[in-house]
């Protein structure tokens, strides 16, 4: 059975939050939704150094998105079935349909940020739609997040910030084959995973 998972190389990783911009341009999203962003590790903001200057500064990023759990704590509480894990690839996805915007999920969810609820009245930067054709409504009153691009992986294709990365800080595939490229960094470089105490099983690993 095909696993999907996503590296991120933080020594690579710029925090230049391409990606985060090419997935908002790509899925439409509404001005209010933001599916992932970059962080700063080191000071208290934004591209902000810890440490002490001259020999113990330190500063590296890592992106927050949807971590599509082994075990995700927003499956197990959605009280309508609205967000589900898919059986042939492991994706942690969400039925707009069946949403009713309790939002038990984004409480649930040990990943604070991930999750966001689409207002009753969203707002676009544009007056007309833009990117993938395929992507999904953005329904009001819903809740949405990373899907790692579920449209494009349908189409054969890789989720669309792994392509856009300018750093190649991004690794994606199948984490039950041995010979995908993401098995082979995994196994070739320590890694973590966010918040793994929680025991939902992350499937996005930083590599250190």
């Amino acid at each position: 059975m095909t696993k999907y998972g996503m590296a991120v190389d933080t020594k690579r990783c710029t925090g230049c939050n391409m990606c985060s911009m090419a997935c908002r341009v790509d899925h439409n999203l509404p001005t209010e939704v933001l599916y992932s962003r970059a962080h700063t590790e080191g000071g208290e903001h934004f591209r902000q150094a810890g440490g002490t200057y001259p020999d113990q500064v330190t500063m590296k990023f890592y992106t927050l998105a949807c971590q599509h759990c082994d075990d995700p704590a927003c499956v197990e509480i959605c009280p309508t079935g609205a967000s589900q894990k898919r059986e042939e690839d492991g994706l942690v996805l969400v039925d707009g349909e069946a949403c009713i915007g309790c939002e038990s999920c984004i409480a649930a969810c040990p990943y604070e940020g991930v999750r966001t609820l689409v207002p009753q009245s969203p707002t676009y930067p544009l007056d007309f739609a833009l990117g993938d054709a395929a992507a999904a409504e953005h329904l009001p009153n819903t809740v949405e997040k990373c899907t790692f691009c579920a449209e494009r992986l349908d189409r054969g294709e890789k989720p669309l910030c792994i392509d856009i990365c300018p750093a190649y800080a991004r690794t994606f595939g199948d984490l039950d084959d041995p010979e995908s490229e993401i098995s082979k960094v995994l196994a070739a470089r320590e890694h973590e995973q966010l918040l793994a105490d929680q025991g939902t099983g992350p499937n996005v690993y930083f590599l250190k």
